[in-house]
């Protein structure tokens, strides 16, 4: 009868965790920050969850925090590459900054540093543990998780409302110059025996900065490493956004006055929420494609690659 040798501790069916981590990185010490970084910012995405990430305006929080984490992980082993030069002043200075503003929005029920705290605390970690040059490789995601930070309701208030209106009018007379028997008052579009109000998740600063954080995660994959592009690209998604939440308004109007007031309340009103990214996708790629016919990508020896 044939022996078989007791499985090695280290077999790969018995760690298949370590196909996700890369070489060089000590287990137990991920574990304990990333249990310390739970403790602390669990409790915050679960009443996130619950108040603002529920609503229309702030729905792409949870998407941009992913996303972001992603970015992180996908860099694991350029990060676990990286040679052991810490910067320990700068990060336990960083990550001391970054608990108290932590305690001061948790205590004080300030949700806008509570969240943002968590940029500090990420940075800290990548400087403690690899210095500035994992801060530089991180940067961009760190700058992403900006998009999840809930904006200030003054500052909300103070933009949505000339954005709704701008959107309104744009709409307004697109739609008068295709035949549509509309009128407007203010934020209110009445066509037909019907009346819409366009609310601040249908043309609000909320929506456009969902639509900018999708043209920053878009340039970033794509890896530009022309200056102008990138810069351009940039400028360009506020109008890109501006007019893929008049088509989304549009289309909202018309569906109201074809098929009834209950259609444009129903599946098609969240429907068009999907849609306003379509539209700015297909936007975005045009004018892309636009800026390559003009805007000359540098040879990769010349730049070095985008992050």
């Amino acid at each position: 009868m044939a022996v078989h040798p007791p499985p090695r501790l280290d077999a790969p069916r018995l760690r298949p965790w370590r196909e996700w981590l890369p070489a060089g990185v000590d287990p137990v010490a991920l574990a304990c920050v990333a249990l310390g970084f739970a403790a602390m910012y669990l409790p915050t995405y679960w009443y996130l969850s619950h108040t603002v990430w529920a609503t229309d305006e702030q729905g792409h929080g949870p998407i941009i925090l992913l996303l972001s984490f992603w970015l992180l992980w996908r860099r694991r082993e350029q990060f676990a590459a990286l040679p052991p030069r810490t910067a320990p002043v700068a990060g336990w200075t960083l990550l001391a900054l970054g608990a108290l503003v932590y305690a001061f929005g948790r205590s004080q029920d300030i949700i806008i540093f509570e969240v943002g705290s968590q940029i500090l605390v990420i940075a800290a970690l990548l400087l403690l543990f690899r210095g500035w040059a994992a801060l530089r490789l991180g940067w961009f995601a760190l700058f992403f998780l900006i998009f999840m930070v809930p904006l200030p309701g003054p500052l909300v208030a103070a933009v949505t409302g000339p954005l709704k209106a701008a959107v309104s009018a744009v709409a307004e007379n697109v739609l008068y110059l295709l035949g549509y028997p509309i009128g407007r008052t203010g934020v209110i579009l009445s066509i037909g025996p019907y009346q819409l109000l366009v609310a601040d998740a249908c043309a609000g600063l909320n929506s456009m900065f969902s639509l900018e954080a999708l043209g920053l995660m878009y340039m970033n994959l794509m890896q530009y490493r022309s200056v102008p592009r990138n810069v351009l690209l940039a400028i360009l998604i506020i109008p890109i956004s501006f007019c893929a939440n008049v088509v989304r308004v549009m289309i909202l109007v018309l569906v109201t006055y074809y098929f009834g007031d209950e259609a444009g309340q129903g599946f098609v009103h969240g429907f068009a929420g999907i849609v306003l990214f379509l539209v700015a996708m297909v936007l975005m790629l045009a004018v892309d494609k636009l800026l390559g016919l003009f805007v000359r990508e540098p040879a990769r020896g010349a730049a070095g690659a985008a992050p």
